[in-house]
């Protein structure tokens, strides 16, 4: 953890100061993405001190760190996807009732039920508060945002603080959290990089016009090397490590994408502006959403 946390800083010293002396040498007309560049780097320093410091305090910690992530992250999606008063009951059940029971059956450690809450219950019962309403229009597409809101921003993200639950040796299970966020947020960076870098075509302009080839098999090369080097932290060895850092870096991409996706269909840039440099709290969690539940099942399969 110490050296990861090292590593992490001198990196982030290095974007830091490569930002600084690029804006000073553009003088006062400082480019977009130089000026992108340093607000990202600053919300950088701010999540990983928040992220570091709940890592510290232990299991609840990063539990309730993430109940805030899965509470922002829904917002945001409820916010673009267009809504009707017939449906604010299967909202606030998904806010006020699913949200924290999950996240509380997590804690608690029942696995049984916290695997099958929403995908079951919740997917049964919000349609019913929405039909009981009386308001047929639209009622599939409705119905459909709603569950697919509260699929990616609590059931996905949730997986993150499962994983401190799983049967392994004392600390294990953060630094699987630590190896997961680490890797997929890691591929993030490394594909704007390597596509501001090297980046000559375009992967799907329609959807996501910064994203290139060059950008996203840089960026998950890089990461998977990535992986490999922190395959200490978890249980696995070397060669585990690269396949796993390699898995959850491609389900990071595809998640991100897909998102975008749905951004486009919404006609916005950007989920919501809760991080500056970002954009919104789904932004910066959207290839998590793929990649975490993946990942925990990878885990819990093979090596528990």
């Amino acid at each position: 953890m110490l050296t990861l946390l090292l590593g992490t800083l001198l990196f982030l010293t290095a974007s830091t100061l490569i930002g600084y002396w690029l804006a000073r040498r553009h003088g006062p007309d400082v480019p977009e993405w130089i000026a992108n560049l340093q607000a990202r780097n600053r919300a950088w320093w701010a999540m990983i001190a928040v992220f570091g410091f709940a890592v510290w305090l232990g299991a609840w910690a990063v539990t309730t760190l993430f109940i805030f992530v899965s509470f922002n992250a829904l917002r945001e999606f409820a916010t673009l996807a267009p809504s009707r008063p017939s449906d604010h009951r299967a909202l606030i059940w998904s806010f006020f009732v699913f949200l924290p029971l999950q996240y509380g059956l997590i804690l608690y450690g029942w696995y049984g039920l916290y695997s099958i809450l929403i995908p079951v219950y919740a997917f049964l019962l919000l349609p019913c508060f929405t039909a009981f309403s009386g308001d047929c229009s639209h009622f599939l597409d409705r119905v459909a945002r709603v569950q697919w809101g509260i699929m990616l921003c609590v059931y996905c993200i949730s997986h993150i603080p499962a994983l401190l639950l799983l049967p392994l040796p004392d600390g294990m299970g953060m630094g699987l959290v630590v190896f997961l966020i680490a890797v997929v947020q890691a591929s993030d960076v490394f594909q704007y990089i390597c596509g501001k870098a090297l980046g000559r075509h375009k992967l799907a302009p329609a959807i996501s016009p910064s994203k290139t080839v060059e950008g996203l098999v840089g960026g998950i090369t890089l990461a998977t090397l990535l992986g490999g080097a922190l395959s200490f932290l978890g249980p696995f060895n070397l060669w585990q490590g690269l396949i796993i850092a390699l898995l959850i870096s491609v389900a990071g991409f595809c998640g991100g994408f897909v998102l975008s996706a749905i951004k486009r269909d919404r006609q916005v840039k950007d989920w919501g502006t809760f991080i500056q440099g970002h954009g919104g709290m789904l932004d910066r969690v959207d290839s998590l959403c793929f990649a975490a539940p993946i990942f925990f099942h990878v885990i819990r399969y093979w090596w528990t």
